[in-house]
């Protein structure tokens, strides 16, 4: 491994440097992400860790400018974060994607100032094209879930193996 950080690394130069390595050069890749992004100071900074099945989780907890309906969580903030979530599975893998499509089905009004769990998983993988699927939790009810699909652009394929 070279003396350089991850995010100013070739390629090749990753190909050789642990996964946890990979996690932030995709990071910085997206470092205005209005979610996770460090480099954006409206990001809600949100941090993934991985569990040892390869899922990720994080918590989250809102407040009265991401709201929709009083007191309620918005829709599209909701759909943001179980999207945010699938994309850093992706990335604790190495994996550079987009979202081609997201399914979100709402079960129960998410309440502003809520503690959340986020959770997602891969699916299934097949070539450039991963399945993956997320939930947010409070208090161990299920108030929301994603499907989606994403794709390796082809300007990160190269990148992303």
């Amino acid at each position: 491994m070279t003396g350089k950080s991850a995010a100013t690394q070739s390629p090749l130069e990753l190909s050789q440097t642990p996964l946890s390595l990979h996690y932030e050069h995709r990071r910085h890749s997206h470092c205005h992400c209005i979610l996770c992004g460090l480099a954006n100071p409206a990001s809600l900074r949100l941090k993934f860790s991985k569990a040892d099945d390869g899922s990720v989780h994080t918590t989250f907890r809102g407040n009265a400018l991401l709201q929709g309906y009083t007191g309620i969580l918005h829709g599209g903030i909701i759909s943001s974060l179980l999207d945010a979530a699938m994309t850093h599975c992706l990335f604790h893998r190495n994996i550079e994607a987009v979202t081609g499509d997201l399914n979100v089905r709402f079960f129960h009004p998410v309440p502003c100032d809520a503690q959340l769990e986020i959770h997602a998983q891969v699916v299934s993988a097949h070539g450039i094209l991963y399945r993956l699927e997320s939930v947010i939790v409070h208090n161990n009810q299920k108030l929301a879930k994603a499907s989606a699909r994403f794709m390796i652009p082809k300007d990160a394929r190269v990148k992303s193996r």
